[in-house]
């Protein structure tokens, strides 16, 4: 049979139980705007009965655990929409840089190839004007500046980045080696029996900085997490990390190395694939149209001046030095190959006043030079590459942040902290615990009426 003891000690378990409650609750409340944070919810328990006879009496209430309130799939799904966003974000980044080389057709090398064939049609009626071939060897000279100019920019874009990706790897190293020495102790706690929801917050926090940087996923083991990169390489096993490194490849750019292997080309998500895509795709594919086009219209213009004769009578030469074989590196070196506007070859029969090969110098803006396009047609090809895929980045960036926006309310909604909700719990935490401690004080009343029983006085 239950006495006054074993109603003091039910009382005290819920006086302790609703403590710990509302100690949680103000941890929640302490929390509200702490970046990844997990709510965390208090589980109470029946304490086991006493069993006498047919009866069993209860023992009051225990508190089980301290749990965190999360959903597993969202923290997956967070990570991976994570490694999409940041890869695109790096991506449009690099390309909005890029476009500002190519704003248009009609400027920049596009309004450079205008302006040259137009100082041709301007010198034809004066073909011995001097200030008039000066005019066109200036055209010239600015075509080969601003095609030299977008060339070195793109070149020193590529080592830029290729610095980042360097500086990212190391980013990545440093995550790893956190989240492997977080996981040790959320293993030692778990295993001691104790709550490490907090580190778990800490650990999930890291992992979506390690996925801005690079694709991972994260596999649950016996001893703690594993995490590899979609191509099977592993980054973190349990307590230990494992550091990628850079080393140069014969390409002239860092490669990403996971021990011996070459990861470089298999990264798919985080901001180094993004970052990777634009430096070893893009800028050499943009590089080598550039490259192309140059190198075309320096031979069809120097094949042009030879057909025709200069002011002194002779054989016209090259107009621009002639592009490097395989036309590989020919829009930085493009330069015109002359300074005296009398060896521009106007002329078709060898006379001062002879137009005639101007004709053949102006007819290349209608020749196919490259890839079998008109020098504009080509450059306003490259154009129209380059604007299509930042505005496909821009779009899926978009997209990508509005998914990315509403994981994150799913996630708030179930791990966020409501404060409407934990004061209303507050209340209820504790008007158990006064409840309890009025328990405590009746059965102290009882305990003391039952020692002064037959006594005279009371005692004191």
């Amino acid at each position: 049979m239950s006495g006054l003891s074993e109603s003091l000690s039910i009382a005290l378990s819920a006086l302790a139980a609703s403590q710990q409650a509302m100690a949680t609750t103000s941890n929640n409340v302490a929390n509200a705007n702490t970046p990844g944070y997990s709510r965390q919810r208090a589980i109470l328990a029946a304490g086991e009965p006493v069993v006498m006879g047919s009866l069993s009496y209860g023992t009051g209430v225990v508190l089980e655990k301290i749990e965190s309130l999360r959903n597993p799939i969202l923290e997956i799904q967070l990570n991976q929409e994570t490694q999409q966003q940041s890869k695109l974000d790096a991506s449009l980044t690099e390309l909005q840089q890029i476009q500002t080389q190519f704003g248009s057709a009609s400027s920049g090398i596009g309004a450079d190839i205008s302006n040259f064939f137009n100082s041709l049609q301007q010198l034809s009626p004066d073909p011995s004007n001097l200030a008039l071939r000066q005019s066109v060897l200036t055209a010239a000279g600015n075509l080969a500046t601003d095609f030299n100019a977008v060339a070195n920019n793109l070149r020193t874009q590529r080592g830029n980045l290729d610095l980042e990706v360097e500086q990212a790897v190391g980013g990545v190293n440093r995550l790893t080696q956190q989240i492997a020495s977080v996981d040790h102790q959320i293993s030692a706690l778990e295993n001691a029996g104790q709550s490490a929801g907090t580190l778990v917050d800490t650990r999930n926090n890291l992992i979506r900085q390690l996925s801005g940087l690079i694709d991972v996923q994260v596999i649950p083991t016996d001893e703690g997490i594993t995490l590899a990169t979609s191509n099977g390489t592993t980054l973190v096993s349990g307590s230990q990390s494992f550091a990628l490194s850079t080393q140069p490849g014969g390409d002239g750019v860092q490669h990403i190395m996971a021990g011996v292997l070459d990861i470089t080309g298999s990264l798919k998500g985080g901001s180094l694939a993004g970052m990777i895509q634009i430096r070893d795709q893009e800028i050499p594919g943009i590089g080598s149209s550039l490259d192309q086009l140059a190198a075309g219209l320096a031979t069809s213009l120097n094949a042009a001046n030879a057909q025709g004769t200069d002011l002194y009578g002779n054989q016209g030469g090259d107009l621009f030095v002639a592009p490097p074989a395989g036309g590989v590196g020919a829009a930085a070196a493009l330069k015109v190959n002359i300074t005296d506007p009398s060896l521009i070859a106007a002329s078709s029969d060898g006379t001062t006043g002879s137009n005639g090969n101007l004709a053949n110098l102006a007819a290349v803006a209608s020749q196919a030079v490259a890839n079998g396009q008109t020098p504009i047609d080509y450059y306003s090809n490259i154009v129209f590459q380059v604007g299509s895929i930042t505005s496909n980045t821009s779009a899926d960036a978009d997209a990508s942040s509005l998914i990315l926006q509403k994981l994150q309310d799913q996630r708030g909604s179930v791990s966020g902290v409501s404060l409407d909700e934990e004061a209303a719990n507050l209340i209820q935490y504790q008007t158990a615990y006064q409840a309890a401690a009025r328990v405590v004080s009746v059965v102290n009343s009882l305990l003391s009426d039952a020692v002064n029983l037959g006594l005279g006085g009371t005692l004191q």
